[in-house]
């Protein structure tokens, strides 16, 4: 079963949410749309998303 999650700090709601396997990301307000992922560039997508 596909799962998506979501950083508990997206206080509005509206955020990129990571799929439970890591291998795609999509945008919440757009469920429907997914962009497939290789771990690596995940890793760079957290750094950049916490300002490192």
């Amino acid at each position: 079963m596909i799962m998506w999650r979501k950083s508990s700090r997206s206080g509005s709601g509206d955020c990129v949410e990571v799929r439970n396997d890591l291998a795609a990301v999509r945008d919440s307000k757009n469920p429907g749309l997914t962009l497939p992922v290789g771990r690596t560039a995940l890793s760079q997508l957290r750094l950049f998303a916490r300002g490192r």
